[in-house]
């Protein structure tokens, strides 16, 4: 495959997210809009309805506030990928979780959900995009970068890796720091920062 860019999900790339999640094999993706974690209430309404028309417009308000809830992969103009990510507390179901719970205090950035059409699995858009995602939570001011991948026995169904596989967080450069529940490792990895990087992230507003 082609070199990717990874670009930030603005207001202007909106249609290019929306193509991502109603392509083939992102049937997940359109019932959540990756809103599944930073909500806290209950995800499936009385009777099984999904509110999936109110959480797709409030992953959209996120986006037109800014700073960019995830990153866009491109090959050449064509999107064929997505992650989402931000500091953990953006996460709150996360406090929640068994698999996910914090490890300590530190304030941290967490990578989450990935998204990638059936047609450009298999083909490094992942990878592409976890490289991407470090370098703008570096570029936002984040001293550590977290994730919560998969790890499992034998092969699973594509759909259910949104979280990535262990292999490729150890590939770059993460490290596992916890363990709460067998297959799902809580992966870390520390960013240095330069001087005048870490002057500019104190200045920026929350």
């Amino acid at each position: 495959m082609p070199t990717l860019a990874i670009r930030p999900l603005t207001p202007e790339r909106w249609p290019d997210l929306e193509a991502v999640f109603m392509a083939r094999g992102c049937s997940v993706a359109r019932g959540c809009w990756c809103m599944f974690y930073r909500e806290t209430g209950a995800f499936i309404l009385p009777g099984g309805k999904q509110p999936v028309q109110a959480r797709k417009q409030s992953l959209r308000d996120l986006v037109t506030r800014g700073p960019a809830p995830g990153l866009i992969a491109y090959l050449g103009k064509r999107p064929v990928g997505w992650v989402t990510l931000g500091p953990r507390e953006d996460f709150r179901r996360l406090a929640r979780s068994r698999a996910m719970k914090a490890v300590d205090d530190k304030p941290v950035w967490s990578i989450v959900c990935f998204v990638v059409p059936s047609e450009f699995r298999g083909q490094g858009v992942a990878t592409a995009l976890l490289e991407g995602a470090v370098a703008y939570a570096k570029k936002q001011g984040a001293t550590l970068v977290e994730a919560y991948p998969k790890e499992p026995e034998g092969k699973v169904a594509d759909d259910s890796l949104w979280f990535g596989k262990k292999s490729m967080y150890d590939k770059a450069g993460f490290a596992e720091v916890a363990r709460h529940v067998p297959d799902r490792p809580v992966m870390r990895k520390a960013l240095r920062q330069s001087p005048a990087r870490k002057k500019a992230a104190a200045r920026r507003p929350p």
